[in-house]
């Protein structure tokens, strides 16, 4: 399902400069995308980073036949700053999972191509060979394990992003009661929505009003022109974008430690083990190395770093 492009072009050029990003740790949701033309200004430069990255010939010798021919083909959700968005040109993928994908198939030997696609579709993809990764901020957790594997590479949690200076009211999870609220469809936010809508019931209080979407850019869209009070988003996305949109006048995200905290896993099919274990043994390399957590630094979300690339890590 393709995302609304004229109304993301409409809200992404309300966006002023880009600043350095910050934050600690999505669910394939949220950030906002340059629109074409924006300043530049917090695109941080990595390609002497990934450029480093020497290619590990066993690791090369280990990979599927079909990905040493043809490289890697990977989707995500490309709407998530600082996690993938797209450049100025409104055609190259950037953001730091997109460097991590670059540094890994680079230590790998291959090529890696992105493929834009609602977040929905990328597990379903995944499992019909369509791609062989997804990298899209999404959470690794056991009942997505019951469908892919996992190959753990940042640690995040919801958090709640609100319009500046919280005209809402909203202090934190059981403030939503009663509340008009955005999220991404097919997210753990979503998940989450639901629950606490859930709750509210349960303590005699109004249930959340859940608007699901497949584009961030509209939540943020909704949220700023007060149809939904809140947007539940992920926290190095949520604070990148409150720190960016409208040089930092538009949004606020709500204090506090982030809910439902976990990994982030890139996607493998179940049944490719060899293509599974090649890209942790990469990944591994690149921590150990140093190279990982130069790419986190340079867009501002080292707060997030892993120390192992851990299989299927989740909970």
């Amino acid at each position: 399902m393709s995302r609304c492009r004229a109304a993301q072009a409409v809200l992404l050029a309300s966006l002023a400069v880009l600043v350095t990003a910050c934050g600690g740790g999505p669910d394939g949701a949220g950030g906002t995308s340059q629109a074409p033309g924006a300043p530049a200004s917090g695109i941080p430069d990595t390609a002497a980073i990934v450029q480093g990255v020497q290619k590990d010939a066993q690791l090369n010798a280990a990979l599927p036949a079909n990905v040493k021919q043809a490289g890697l083909h990977l989707a995500s959700n490309l709407q998530s700053a600082p996690n993938n968005f797209y450049a100025a040109d409104g055609k190259t993928p950037i953001g730091y999972e997109v460097d991590l994908a670059k540094a890994i198939a680079a230590k790998l030997g291959v090529p890696v191509t992105h493929q834009d696609m609602a977040f929905g579709s990328l597990i379903t993809s995944l499992q019909s060979g369509r791609i062989d990764l997804t990298m899209a901020g999404m959470n690794d957790t056991k009942a997505r394990q019951a469908q892919i594997d996992f190959v753990d590479y940042f640690t995040s949690g919801i958090t709640i992003m609100i319009r500046k200076g919280n005209p809402d009211g909203i202090t934190g999870p059981d403030a939503l009661c009663g509340k008009n609220v955005a999220v991404v469809q097919g997210t753990s936010h979503q998940k989450f929505a639901e629950a606490q809508s859930t709750k509210c019931t349960q303590a005699g209080k109004p249930a959340l009003n859940v608007t699901a979407t497949d584009s961030d850019n509209q939540n943020q869209n909704q949220l700023r022109t007060g149809r939904v009070a809140a947007i539940l988003n992920d926290l190095p996305s949520a604070v990148y974008i409150s720190r960016t949109a409208g040089d930092g006048k538009f949004f606020e995200v709500v204090p506090g430690e982030p809910i439902e905290g976990g990994p982030y896993g890139i996607g493998v099919n179940k049944q490719n083990t060899p293509l599974r274990d090649s890209v942790q043994k990469a990944l591994q390399a690149l921590i150990t190395d140093g190279t990982y957590g130069k790419i986190l630094q340079a867009w501002g979300v080292e707060q997030g770093a892993l120390k192992e690339a851990a299989v299927n890590g989740g909970s």
